[in-house]
């Protein structure tokens, strides 16, 4: 033990790491949870020299980062580091990193998987078959076509192109806003279309999916304006953050029937308070922020926070290393 560096983590368990991947941090690491850290910072602080954050749990805070004196790096699981003060941070000589990339594939999976059972009903249909009352089959259930209807993605960076790439197989008519263009190569491969306004791609869009960072320019993005937009048949599903979507205006939209539905795998906050209108509501699908939720790629993550944590602590340079600009 005296031999390998101190990280500290949320905890292992429920609200946790998954047991079956503490081996990747064990490996090379002595953990301590925060809680154990808590009941005793002034024997633990010093020694830790990495904090793992996983579901923005430990909360690197000032008052935390406080005791670390020693700490080098916060590896982050996940691309989303809206939780995180990285200016802050860095300024304090801790670097930070997270795991593009290695979610690309699993998250553009729950995107067509929230696509798909929107548009087919999946979830009420499940609900029908089930029920001990239920005797026939219900006109209901009828959903609208997937196949040749128009998907338009706002946010074409890596899981955004992998969504693309899995409508395609769906004959999707592919249209995507972007801060910059996509090579016309992508394009082609793609068969997608760009819209420079995004307006241009809310109009056009049977679905419309969310895959964007949360940053101050992507807070609200879709609001009263933008669903007002959207044809009355269409749906929008959530992958990015639920800070992008104004809650508020979308409860309204689809009570007014302004959009058809909504599938949802980003709230704010998470969970919804029980007493949200947006829980009770027919025409919404909404899972618990489980994009990522694989074992093959928690996996992945946390060994790629592993390997960036002990490049930090070598003095190497940083796989996905965070700095703003």
């Amino acid at each position: 033990m005296a031999n390998k560096p101190w990280a500290l983590i949320s905890e292992v368990g429920e609200q946790g790491y998954l047991e079956e991947v503490t081996d990747i941090m064990e490996q090379h690491f002595n953990i301590i949870s925060h809680e154990e850290f808590l009941q005793n910072p002034g024997l633990h602080g010093p020694k830790i020299q990495a904090m793992f954050v996983w579901n923005a749990c430990p909360l690197p805070e000032p008052s935390l980062l406080g005791s670390l004196p020693s700490l080098k790096v916060i590896a982050n699981g996940g691309v989303g580091i809206d939780h995180l003060d990285v200016p802050y941070i860095t300024s304090q000589g801790v670097k930070v990193s997270n795991t593009p990339g290695v979610v690309s594939d699993a998250t553009a999976d729950m995107g067509m998987a929230l696509l798909l059972a929107s548009a087919r009903k999946v979830v009420e249909g499940h609900q029908v078959s089930v029920d001990p009352k239920t005797t026939h089959i219900p006109q209901c259930l009828i959903g609208v076509e997937v196949t040749g209807s128009t998907l338009g993605i706002i946010g074409m960076g890596r899981i955004g192109y992998k969504i693309a790439q899995r409508s395609k197989g769906f004959d999707m008519k592919i249209l995507y806003h972007n801060r910059s263009r996509r090579s016309v190569q992508d394009e082609e491969a793609l068969g997608a279309r760009y819209c420079e306004n995004m307006d241009d791609l809310l109009k056009e869009s049977d679905f419309v999916m969310l895959v964007v960072n949360l940053s101050p320019e992507t807070t609200g993005l879709i609001s009263h304006r933008e669903l007002s937009l959207m044809k009355p048949t269409a749906t929008l599903v959530n992958v990015s953050r639920g800070r992008v979507v104004d809650q508020d205006a979308l409860v309204k939209a689809l009570q007014s029937g302004t959009i058809r539905a909504a599938a949802l795998d980003v709230t704010y906050p998470e969970p919804l308070p029980r007493d949200h209108p947006l829980l009770s509501l027919p025409n919404v699908l909404i899972t618990p922020h489980t994009g990522t939720n694989t074992y093959t790629t928690i996996r992945n993550m946390v060994q790629m926070m592993v390997d960036s944590a002990l490049a930090a602590l070598k003095g190497l340079p940083v796989p996905n290393e965070v700095t703003i600009k």
